[in-house]
């Protein structure tokens, strides 16, 4: 039995992904003033490479900052996971594809994230 929940965010997704790659790094609609990455991660439990698509914004020393929020949930999405057991991951930003490492922030880069840019990427993480 398929979720069409999941069905319909992967489809969600996958139009990002395609749009984004079409446009050097670039998607319209209501995400067309974010900007945006992509993160290719293996699945923690699968093995299975995923690409997913997320919004950023960028920190001091070239970093990208990106929110495990989870669309507010009160559990952490799948690819925070992912990230945890496998942190080597290829991140395509723009039109460039690189390896990171990803980190989950110490104390004093955790402070700085929740007090967040001005605008629409403040959290409260």
């Amino acid at each position: 039995m398929t979720n069409p929940v999941a069905d319909s965010a992967s489809d969600y997704n996958a139009e990002i992904i395609q749009e984004f790659r079409a446009n050097g790094g670039h998607v319209g609609g209501p995400w067309a003033d974010t900007p945006m990455l992509l993160i290719h991660h293996i699945g923690a439990k699968s093995g299975t490479e995923r690409v997913t698509p997320l919004a950023y914004y960028p920190h001091p020393g070239g970093r990208f900052v990106i929110v495990a929020s989870n669309g507010g949930s009160p559990a952490h999405p799948g690819w925070y996971h992912n990230l945890k057991a496998n942190p080597v991951v290829e991140v395509e930003v723009g039109s460039q594809t690189f390896s990171v490492l990803a980190e989950s922030p110490g104390l004093p880069l955790s402070a700085s994230i929740r007090a967040g840019p001005p605008g629409r990427f403040r959290c409260s993480c």
